[in-house]
């Protein structure tokens, strides 16, 4: 498979090498500091399938041109949400495709199962509240992070006494505060709290590097390569 890596920050190194040690060949790699001028359609249609990895205020101009280029997207560039809607339009209507996910790592992906199958079980006891905490490194530019927005979107489609998330360490009863920490080089660490006056019920997501995260978008871009256009996320890949 050939493969685009859109950015080449630290995710893109490593996106880079586990492309390669799958026997990927990385035919194109750009970066807005460092070759702009390649960003081309002509480029773009040199790889059956481009990894994009940037910045919230880049991601969504980024998929257009893959999508104008006709080369299928595996985005996981968070922060951007409110223009998700129009690309999945366009992967329905246009025959555009997208492979989108708030994280990869398989790991979180069972997470977020299990974060939900516990919502489920916690929607008939009502004397526990839930919050949550999210953990980062210093250079991540949302909050709270994509991640940590699927795990409270999770416990609001299952727990009927809430009905959204907030910054907001004073939440009304039918929110759930999300605590947003930016430390150091923190992959990323997310924390589902259910307090109750008796106990505590805690589930933990921790991530020890950013490996989990690129194998998991080469897994995505592997599984896009010779699918119908449209929209995809983890759950198709992992058969949820």
């Amino acid at each position: 498979m050939k493969i685009a890596i859109i950015g080449y920050g630290k995710m893109g190194h490593v996106i880079e090498q586990i492309a390669k040690e799958r026997s990927n060949e990385v035919v194109l790699i750009l970066d807005a500091l460092i070759n702009p001028q390649d960003f081309t359609a002509e480029n773009l249609r040199k790889a059956d399938v481009a990894i994009e990895f940037t910045r919230p205020d880049a991601a969504y101009d980024n998929i257009m041109k893959c999508f104008n280029a006709g080369v299928p997207v595996v985005s996981g560039t968070t922060g951007w949400l409110e223009k998700l809607p129009e690309a999945k339009r366009m992967c329905k209507e246009e025959g555009k495709t997208l492979f989108y996910s708030s994280n990869y790592a398989i790991g979180v992906n069972i997470f977020f199962r299990v974060n939900k199958f516990l919502a489920k079980l916690m929607n008939h006891y009502t004397n526990y509240d839930v919050n949550m905490q999210e953990i980062h490194h210093i250079h991540k530019l949302d909050k709270p992070s994509g991640t940590a927005i699927t795990i409270a979107e999770g416990i609001i489609e299952n727990v009927d006494r809430k009905d959204s998330w907030t910054l907001d360490p004073k939440p009304t009863d039918k929110q759930i505060y999300i605590d947003v920490l930016r430390e150091g080089e923190v992959p990323g660490t997310h924390t589902v709290n259910y307090t109750s006056p008796i106990d505590d019920i805690t589930i933990t997501h921790v991530s020890h590097n950013r490996n989990g995260l690129a194998l998991g978008a080469v897994l995505a871009a592997e599984y896009l390569v010779g699918k119908p256009s449209g929209f995809y996320t983890m759950d198709d890949l992992m058969d949820f």
